[in-house]
């Protein structure tokens, strides 16, 4: 019987108990679930895309936490994870790896049949950037383009569980292109956090490499999100009720990078910009729902 300090360091380790790590992956899972031509998808779907996507975005963070468990004791942010202060050991991580790899592959053949022979390539060709992507930061410039296009594939499977098929529908290039310059964007602001120590570790990310044209960026990068995820939707036809929602999603990035150039000095705006864009990239998503009704 599992003691619920336990279960807690469990969900510490899966970051379950910091949900809006989750949503960020699944915001663009909805994404593309509601551009596709057969939108707005089954509740059934909705739910094996969920439950696959909380069950690989726990896989990435035990591979992350394995990887970085020396350089996360020695991190501020990341000293108190549960394998890098110890409380929970390398071989019971790698047991609960291998369960939520296994538990992933299930939901794949949970899907429609027509669709699980596309999901399955896609989710492991998936796997190998997923894998190695916590190692990058110590042998890539830009770690976070390799995450960007680890979130690309949270767009590329729902679509693909969906209509059976990545056709060449501009809507999914769009969406894909979307949210990778999007991921690139927001987690540049949360390696913000991290310089000092980073650059103490001698590791690399795009907050370092960038310098202090980090913030321009961002910028640019949630501004060309804004204009695909709006292409998509005018592909797709999403009703009018889309656009107010988008734009005021839109404008409400663009607010963000100024109010965190205007308050850099102050460290947890890095985080509290992350839970931002989960609302806004949410909010995104609620305007592809209600231009489906």
């Amino acid at each position: 019987m599992l003691s619920k300090k336990t279960i807690q360091n469990f969900f510490k380790l899966l970051r379950w108990n910091k949900p809006s790590g989750r949503l960020i992956l699944l915001i663009p899972a909805g994404w593309s679930l509601w551009l596709t031509p057969s939108a707005p998808p089954n509740n059934n779907l909705i739910v094996l895309i969920l439950i696959g996507g909380l069950l690989v975005s726990g896989s990435g963070c035990i591979a992350n936490d394995l990887w970085d468990r020396r350089i996360d004791s020695q991190v501020k942010r990341t000293k108190n994870r549960p394998i890098a202060n110890g409380d929970i050991n390398i071989p019971t991580a790698l047991v609960l790896l291998a369960i939520l790899l296994f538990l992933s592959l299930k939901v794949i053949f949970l899907l429609p049949i027509s669709s699980q022979s596309i999901c399955l390539k896609l989710a492991s060709i998936a796997l190998v950037p997923i894998l190695i992507y916590p190692s990058s930061k110590r042998w890539l410039k830009y770690p976070q383009a390799l995450l960007a296009i680890c979130w690309g594939f949270a767009v590329l499977i729902p679509w693909a569980a969906s209509e059976a098929s990545l056709n060449a529908d501009f809507s999914l290039i769009t969406c894909w292109l979307a949210t990778m310059v999007w991921t690139f964007g927001f987690d540049t602001v949360y390696a913000m956090a991290d310089k000092p120590d980073d650059k103490k570790l001698n590791l690399n990310s795009s907050a370092i490499a960038l310098g202090s044209n980090a913030y321009r960026l961002v910028s640019i990068c949630y501004l060309l999100t804004s204009i695909l995820i709006a292409s998509s939707a005018y592909i797709k036809g999403v009703g009018i009720i889309f656009w107010p929602i988008w734009l005021l999603a839109s404008i409400g990035m663009q607010q963000e990078v100024i109010s965190l150039k205007k308050h850099k000095t102050k460290s947890n705006r890095f985080s509290r910009h992350f839970l931002y864009q989960v609302f806004l990239g949410g909010l995104i998503l609620l305007g592809l729902i209600l231009g489906n009704l």
